[in-house]
């Protein structure tokens, strides 16, 4: 039917007078947007095909194309946009449930950049980090608030499990599977030489990624995939995987075409069959059927390693993570709705959860206002951006942080937001071996390294703008942020007053 036609939503710009027809866009799109015609003797585009990932672009030895954004549009309505009219044409003719990949793409607040951060003048003296000592190196896991003595009287130095970070960040969970070979092998090299850790996500650990187990966080979620004994003493802490961001409430779905050779040996599942997780685990129903779990993997790995709970941040965040605290979990990963994913539905993935920043300062306050903040480090994803991000976060009472989007983007993802689709042109988000070696390890890795080094500087000169010398002094200080545009109830939330108080 004609109603099933849907203008494409981005053209191909080709220069004439640039152009060489050197076919090496037609090469490098996985998409097949462009081809060459030999009778011609030029090259074409299928538009329709084209989801903006900007391969062809980035590698023209001419400069001959460039990516718009379509202008054709529907009639004007500020309710039926032209966005909205195309989804619903799309599931009419299919049936299907709409999928899409990354964060949430809409229009609401970020609060992120409506928080300012304080700096020291004339009676509080900045500190210049070049020339004196500035602490970033933080330690997640219970902390202890009561001095014990040996028989000798010496105080006894014996702690709960911890990790040690010589940076507040680290790479959030992403499966091996719904991310390349190359991309995980990156963050995990990353990982090692920035003193900090990366998370399998879950889909299990590939046996060649064991020798970083050091700097890995390995994931138990519903689907229980790859999850065995070595699995678990591989990494430096565990994680259960109850929720994330992109999807609250909603299981894990991984096409079997991505289900490849070693995916499915890392994961213990037939090749080509889909990898299903259920929304909820099956045998956890309640608080106590968590802390049951959780109990049980520190008993299988000796009580050596910190177990956390990841949940996706929703509106009874705070009573959710007093819970947590309470199961004898080590640290809270909380992830807000513009959290990073390989595949979601759209609407779950587009109207599902609240902002990471709303969440973080909800659940700090609740445990400090029970007396149990020390009980458990908070770790927050969901969209952090930069190192101003890890700041803010920080002073709203964050230990941590997790980076998603902005590590991959790190290793050369335009955000064209197509990866469940499996055809990454960057070698990112596939398991298809002509794209995979796209993404060279020994460079990603580097750049990751540099991203983070970068954002370690800077957090270092605005703690000195602070007049802070150490990370831990601006954990939950909130006194050192202020809002600009915010109502009386969102600046109550986070518990920052507003500019100019």
């Amino acid at each position: 039917m004609a109603v099933d036609f849907l203008y494409p939503e981005y053209e191909v710009i080709r220069n004439p007078q640039r152009c060489i027809a050197c076919r090496v866009c037609e090469r490098q799109c996985a998409n097949e947007v462009h081809s060459y015609d030999e009778e011609l003797g030029v090259m074409l585009s299928d538009e329709s095909k084209c989801v903006c990932c900007h391969r062809c672009v980035a590698l023209c030895p001419t400069r001959a194309l460039k990516i718009v954004k379509s202008d054709h549009t529907f009639k004007e309505s500020a309710n039926w946009r032209g966005d909205t009219i195309a989804e619903v044409y799309r599931q009419a003719g299919s049936g299907g449930v709409l999928l899409s990949s990354m964060g949430n793409p809409k229009d609401f607040p970020v609060y992120w950049d409506k928080i300012l951060i304080n700096a020291s003048q004339v009676t509080n003296p900045s500190i210049d980090p070049l020339r004196e000592p500035m602490e970033t190196q933080i330690y997640l896991g219970k902390r202890t608030a009561d001095v014990t003595r040996g028989a000798d009287g010496k105080i006894a130095a014996e702690l709960p499990p911890h990790l040690s970070l010589k940076v507040p960040v680290m790479f959030g969970a992403m499966s091996y599977g719904s991310i390349s070979y190359n991309a995980h092998e990156s963050l995990a090299r990353a990982a090692c030489e920035l003193g900090t850790y990366y998370n399998t996500g879950e889909g299990g650990l590939h046996q060649d990624f064991y020798q970083y187990g050091p700097h890995t966080i390995v994931q138990v979620a519903s689907g229980r995939f790859g999850v065995h004994k070595s699995y678990l003493e591989a990494g430096a802490a565990i994680e259960i995987k109850m929720g994330q961001g992109a999807k609250p409430g909603i299981g894990g779905h991984l096409p079997g075409a991505k289900i490849t050779g070693d995916v499915s040996r890392t994961r213990m599942i037939p090749e080509g069959s889909d990898a299903i997780s259920p929304a909820p685990h099956h045998d956890i129903y309640s608080i106590e059927d968590l802390r049951q779990l959780v109990f049980s993997l520190k008993e299988a790995t000796a009580y050596q390693k910190p177990v956390s709970v990841k949940i996706a941040a929703v509106h009874n965040v705070a009573a959710i993570a007093s819970g947590i605290a309470r199961s004898g979990a080590d640290i809270i990963v909380i992830d807000g709705f513009r959290g990073g994913t390989g595949a979601a539905p759209t609407r779950i993935r587009d109207n599902v959860g609240i902002p990471i920043e709303l969440a973080l300062a909800a659940v700090d306050q609740r445990l400090r206002e029970e007396g149990i903040r020390d009980n458990v480090s908070i770790v927050v994803s969901g969209s952090i951006r930069s190192s101003a991000d890890v700041v803010k976060a920080v002073a709203l009472g964050a230990d941590a942080v997790y980076i998603g989007t902005a590590a991959l983007l790190a290793l050369g993802c335009h955000l064209c937001r197509s990866c469940q689709a499996g055809r990454c042109n960057w070698g990112i988000a596939t398991q298809r071996p002509d794209l995979v070696k796209r993404l060279n390890p020994d460079i990603g890795y580097k750049r990751l390294v540099n991203l983070v080094t970068a954002w370690d500087h800077e957090i270092k000169e605005m703690m000195g703008g602070m007049g802070i010398n150490s990370i831990e002094a601006l954990r939950g200080n909130r006194l050192m942020l202020r809002g600009i545009g915010l109502n009386e109830k969102e600046l109550q939330i986070l518990g920052i007053k507003h500019a100019g108080e």
